[in-house]
């Protein structure tokens, strides 16, 4: 199995999770774009938008490859930068429109270089503006049995990289409630590991669908959807400060449409916070 294993496994999960999203909201508009990659390869960005339930999303693929590998891909035990590189990914980012209804990010993808030198990373994390704890024990719950069974000793460590790499350093806050991160992990077969990635997509589409069927027909008022653009901020932050994909895609000369797909339509940022916003946040951060 290789890079050409990867690329249609990631091909058939990402149509499953456009299908998944569109099936959940009737209402959701799609704006679908193939493009190629400057080298070899390319990619399909799926845009939603627009919904009665998702105010807007990105589903997107790649499949390139290129003679250097950006930098920000290699981890302390890889350590050249010339070599040639296949990179094939799939991540999905959703920005509701209820407040009541998290944001959720993930990510799976599977890198190879030009000596055969590979490795997988992924998963995913929720952001919840109006936090229910019955919400985030499901969601970690989901993610620590499809981790137990690629190996029980994971979980604890996954979930701690998850908290550390989405923590906003500035803020001196996490971005959500976290989840289960992991990369550069080469150590077992590459079919058991296509077979976690696999996982953690059907995982994903499966927890997170639940949480949005209990929450997204709950009324909320127009401070409750101020609050939620207002901490939509601290995504954006975090997107453009930190995160890898962002830079990787960028640094590759990846489809820049593509890469800031990711980001919400309406964003607030404000210093001044009434009682009402105090409240909300004081509540929050109590999860996060």
């Amino acid at each position: 199995m290789g890079y050409e294993d990867a690329e249609k496994l990631f091909k058939g999960l990402h149509s499953k999770a456009i299908r998944t999203f569109r099936n959940l909201d009737k209402m959701v508009k799609t704006n679908r774009t193939k493009w190629k990659y400057k080298e070899k390869g390319g990619g399909h960005s799926v845009e939603l938008s627009s919904g009665k339930i998702i105010e807007k999303g990105a589903v997107n693929f790649s499949g390139i490859s290129g003679k250097i590998i950006p930098g920000s891909a290699l981890s302390k035990k890889i350590s050249s930068t010339k070599r040639s590189f296949s990179a094939t990914g799939v991540s999905i980012v959703i920005h509701p429109e209820n407040p009541f209804v998290p944001c959720s990010h993930l990510n799976i993808r599977y890198f190879e270089l030009g000596d055969k030198s590979w490795w997988v990373g992924g998963g995913f994390d929720l952001t919840p503006y109006f936090p229910f704890p019955e919400d985030i024990k499901f969601w970690h719950d989901n993610a620590k049995k499809i981790t137990d069974t690629l190996d029980r000793k994971l979980y604890k460590k996954f979930k701690k990289d998850c908290d550390e790499y989405f923590y906003l350093k500035h803020r001196r806050e996490k971005r959500g409630v976290g989840g289960i991160f992991f990369d550069n992990l080469n150590e077992l077969s590459k079919e058991e590991y296509f077979t976690y990635l696999s996982k953690v997509m059907n995982t994903y589409l499966e927890s997170y669908t639940e949480i949005i069927k209990n929450r997204h027909k709950r009324r909320y008022d127009k401070k409750q959807k101020d609050f939620q653009l207002f901490r939509r901020g601290r995504y954006v932050e975090f997107n453009l400060l930190y995160d890898r994909g962002t830079v990787f895609g960028l640094q590759s000369g990846g489809r820049a449409e593509s890469i800031l797909m990711s980001l919400p339509p309406n964003v607030r940022w404000s210093s001044n916070k009434d009682q009402v916003f105090k409240k909300y946040e004081v509540e929050l951060k109590k999860y996060i």
